[in-house]
């Protein structure tokens, strides 16, 4: 298991770039789950939208490479040819890019919340 978040650890690193990255780009509605001791997939995921299957993959794509060029991470992606989901896996951090449509029918927050956690979108 990875340290907690602001210890340094590469987790949290990849977490930082990614949360920014989003930002930077416009992501809408952009949630962190912390998964450290819930599940061994990964230490944290991260949901968010685009407004368009195009910000769907651009955001995808763009983060993407961000993370190949500032960490060395070589991300697994699935879906980015249809931009309604896209899922990108780091191994540490799970980052599902949904159009808002998608989004709300996978609802896939609720999944992963703790009980009566408020969702941010």
């Amino acid at each position: 298991m990875t340290g907690t978040p602001g210890t340094g650890s590469a987790s949290d690193a990849t977490l930082a770039t990614i949360l920014s990255e989003l930002d930077e780009n416009k992501a809408e509605d952009i949630v962190q789950i912390d998964l450290r001791g819930k599940t061994s997939i990964g230490d944290y995921m991260v949901v968010c939208s685009g407004r368009s299957t195009r910000q769907v993959a651009a955001l995808a794509e763009k983060l993407i490479e961000t993370l190949k060029s500032e960490h060395g991470i070589l991300s697994k992606v699935e879906g980015k040819e249809t931009g309604d989901w896209v899922l990108i896996d780091t191994g540490d951090v799970i980052v599902h890019i949904f159009r808002p449509e998608v989004r709300e029918f996978y609802q896939l927050e609720k999944m992963w919340l703790p009980a009566g956690a408020a969702l941010t979108s």
